[in-house]
């Protein structure tokens, strides 16, 4: 992931996405305050925010399912060369993707602009971003206690003592893992897909379509759920720090009730 957020082009710009996301569907003063603030301090409603979302979701659908096309091209030859390559742009694509949503759902800014190190908190929730994509039940959680309190507290800044060091770390780490084992799938699939000459490119930029939409679309729904994305929330500079201890019970609760190991993943179907 670290490596996929230093691609040239992977990281949005906030403000300039913002700009242009927001131009078609609201005011100069409704954007304006969208990035000084938030969307939902500006008042944007989610009717408004669920339309740009879609616009971003299928512009980079479609460009992720052609470069994987095009990477399809050279054939079984040039496996050792083109599916690492797909995987990456792949990879890369799916954090512009979260970053978008984020970005509309009111989320604060991810990276900073200074080089090209990615903070342990900003690692932490991008993990936890695609958790959510690929449908794992804790990851959802753990978005949703986090945008929580962000909102709770008017936060601008993303909580780093629980997402380096308190009780979503742990699950952060879980969550990694078994992303690991699902990009290793989707590699095995990729490759398979690009050893079939003449329809390879066909293959693989479908396979990358059937994958990569419903991942986004799952992300859009998870956030533009939660607390965070509601209209009215005014945004002053605090930085959330604590996580509410009722978290651990439910999390505690949740497994003991389904009798789920605390290393398991159970993804949902799709």
């Amino acid at each position: 992931m670290v490596s996929a957020a230093r691609l040239p082009g992977v990281r949005i710009h906030r403000e300039a996405y913002l700009r242009k996301a927001l131009a078609r569907y609201c005011s100069e003063d409704e954007i304006r305050i969208a990035i000084e603030e938030t969307p939902a301090a500006a008042g944007i409603s989610l009717d408004v925010l669920d339309r740009a979302a879609n616009d971003s979701i299928r512009y980079e659908t479609t460009k992720v399912s052609a470069l994987s096309a095009a990477a399809g091209l050279p054939g079984f030859m040039a496996l050792p060369a083109t599916v690492p390559a797909d995987m990456a742009q792949y990879f890369g694509h799916m954090l512009r993707i979260a970053q978008k949503l984020a970005y509309l759902y009111s989320w604060p800014d991810l990276f900073s602009d200074d080089g090209d190190d990615v903070d342990d908190a900003t690692m932490g929730v991008l993990t936890l971003f695609f958790g959510v994509m690929f449908g794992t039940q804790s990851a959802n959680a753990a978005v949703g206690k986090v945008a929580e309190m962000m909102a709770k507290q008017v936060a601008k800044k993303l909580p780093q003592k629980a997402l380096t060091q308190g009780v979503i770390y742990p699950i952060v780490k879980k969550v990694a893992a078994y992303i690991g084992v699902e990009m290793t799938k989707q590699t095995f699939a990729k490759s398979v897909s690009k050893a079939i000459p003449v329809v390879v490119a066909a293959v693989s930029g479908g396979l990358t379509f059937a994958t990569y939409r419903p991942m986004a679309k799952r992300l859009k729904k998870h956030l533009s759920d939660s607390e965070l994305a509601k209209p009215t929330h005014r945004v002053v500079v605090v930085e959330a720090d604590e996580v509410h201890e009722s978290f651990v019970a439910e999390h505690a609760e949740s497994h003991a009730s389904d009798g789920t190991a605390d290393t398991a993943e159970d993804p949902r179907p799709s």
